[in-house]
């Protein structure tokens, strides 16, 4: 069966939003577009809650899609798919709704943005976190402020400092990434489900109020991304970083 780039579900309490790609559910340009309209139209739906998720139940996200990133081939280019990832975290920001991530697996660079961007997120013991920019020449400078402000300064640092390394779910959560994480992915389903039905419970305009508080302070992040996706814009046109993708795709 054919995967279908995004696929939406509304209910009555929630929208469901599901990304998928065969490369470990990587993100081209067209699913961050895809994505960041999803997330904008899901404010006129009814319900409180947005979940995104991505399909099967290994990788959560495998982060941007590298037959895209050795096809970038000028700084105009570049600015363009980053400003992808920029998008995509500031429509969730942005949201009026509650925006839960559920990650069943890994996640590695920009799908660690994504889930640094969510208001809840939840994962499993299997959703280690990387972020492997710098090993191909650029840097988490897009996600970056997403990350910086869920994990602190010195995690943040440590991850990006660390393209190499996995770090587990534990410490994700005790880091503030997750804020539960469970052995399997049905308690994760059980648990979304206990909370979108307390969510549908309360008032929408004290949720949305509420969300206005959590992202106090980041009305700059659309200027700051967008000189971010003009520094990774141009150094992925490196040939230290065309080299380490053509090296990472066919390994």
């Amino acid at each position: 069966m054919e995967l279908q780039p995004i696929e939406i579900q509304i209910t009555p309490q929630a929208t469901w939003i599901t990304f998928a790609d065969s490369a470990g559910n990587s993100l081209p340009g067209s699913t961050l577009t895809g994505l960041t309209q999803a997330i904008q139209n899901a404010d006129n739906d009814p319900g409180n809650i947005i979940v995104l998720k991505s399909a099967g139940d290994r990788t959560f996200c495998a982060g941007a899609s590298f037959d895209e990133l050795i096809k970038i081939s000028d700084k105009d280019a570049g600015l363009t798919f980053f400003s992808g990832f920029s998008n995509v975290i500031n429509a969730m920001r942005q949201s009026k709704k509650i925006v839960l991530v559920r990650a069943q697996g890994k996640a590695v660079g920009g799908g660690v943005g994504l889930i640094c961007a969510a208001d809840y997120a939840i994962g499993t013991r299997y959703s280690s976190v990387r972020l492997s920019e710098l090993a191909i020449g650029i840097g988490p400078f897009v996600i970056g402020p997403a990350v910086e402000r869920r994990i602190g300064l010195s995690a943040f640092r440590k991850m990006a400092l660390t393209p190499d390394e996995w770090q587990t779910a534990a410490w994700a959560k005790q880091q503030g990434m997750f804020e539960e994480v469970f052995d399997e992915i049905s308690q994760v389903d059980d648990y979304i489900n206990h909370l979108i039905a307390k969510w549908a419970s309360y008032s929408p305009d004290a949720l949305q109020a509420l969300k206005s508080v959590f992202w106090e302070g980041t009305d700059h992040w659309r200027d700051l991304m967008t000189v971010r996706a003009r520094i990774s814009g141009e150094l992925v046109l490196g040939q230290f970083t065309k080299a380490a993708i053509t090296a990472f795709r066919n390994a």
